[in-house]
């Protein structure tokens, strides 16, 4: 099959344009050729170099990811720079490179995440765009199916996204039902969480002072981690792919947490 071909699928159902607006110049075909045949695609949350030597190995002809590895702007590509390295191992080795990254945010990462917890009456968390007269954005509010304490939504979290741990703003004992959940770095919702009445925000990336003032104003936080909540883009996209080219290989980066608590 053609890269191209795959590509107008893929961006058919997350079009490039929706992309969040300081995003759209970091999604898409980064590294390739659209005319080049893909049978093998290998899926990763990053293109780290370990996940690219094992693309290498398994003889991918295309690594597709969900954060892009080119953030920005670069201005040289050499051996000097992690990124550069990156490139020229892809290039070397005729692997394209595609990310997806804002764009399956708003169509897809945010009610995911709320299926995974079940979540009722479930709505955007935050609206960014309307495309043909229905809204698309960052994650979703709704109710558990029953009031939880805190603790016992942390386990739900930590059996249904496969993670050893999360961190804790507020009291374990708090009874919750009304819940937000935005996977990624979340500090930005937390004005947002609470607007919308949630009484616990389950999100990735939240630092010390952001955390206890929002346990002071009444919201509780889940922080269960960047890669915690987003992880589950790689077995989501595997299944997309599969039903929509079951010609195609689809080979998934292991699930492994990028750091430890000790």
């Amino acid at each position: 099959m053609q890269l191209q071909s795959l590509l107008d699928v893929l961006e058919r159902d997350y079009p490039l344009e929706d992309a969040d607006s300081w995003d759209l110049e970091n999604v898409g075909l980064q590294v390739g050729s659209r005319d080049r045949d893909v049978h093998r695609i290998y899926l990763a949350l990053d293109a780290t170099e370990e996940v690219i030597a094992d693309a290498v190995e398994k003889k991918a002809d295309l690594l597709l990811t969900h954060h892009p590895m080119i953030f920005g702007g670069i201005r040289k590509v050499n051996t000097d720079t992690t990124v550069g390295r990156r490139i020229l191992t892809l290039a070397a080795k005729d692997i394209s490179y595609y990310a997806m990254h804002t764009n399956y945010d708003m169509h897809r990462m945010g009610a995911l995440a709320a299926e995974r917890i079940s979540l009722k009456d479930a709505e955007i968390l935050e609206e960014i765009y309307e495309r043909n007269g229905q809204p698309i954005g960052y994650g979703r509010i709704g109710k558990l199916p029953s009031k939880m304490s805190v603790k016992d939504v942390c386990e739900l979290i930590k059996l249904n996204f496969h993670l050893s741990n999360v961190k804790v703003f507020g009291s374990m004992q708090c009874m919750v039902e009304r819940v937000a959940i935005s996977p990624g770095s979340g500090k930005s919702m937390i004005d947002i969480a609470l607007q919308k009445d949630a009484e616990l925000l389950i999100t990735g990336d939240i630092d010390h002072h952001d955390g206890i003032d929002a346990r002071q104003e009444g919201l509780c936080i889940i922080d269960a981690g960047h890669y915690g909540l987003e992880h589950i883009f790689v077995e989501d996209m595997a299944a997309y792919l599969s039903e929509r080219f079951p010609e195609t290989e689809i080979i998934r980066a292991p699930h492994e947490e990028p750091f430890s608590v000790v």
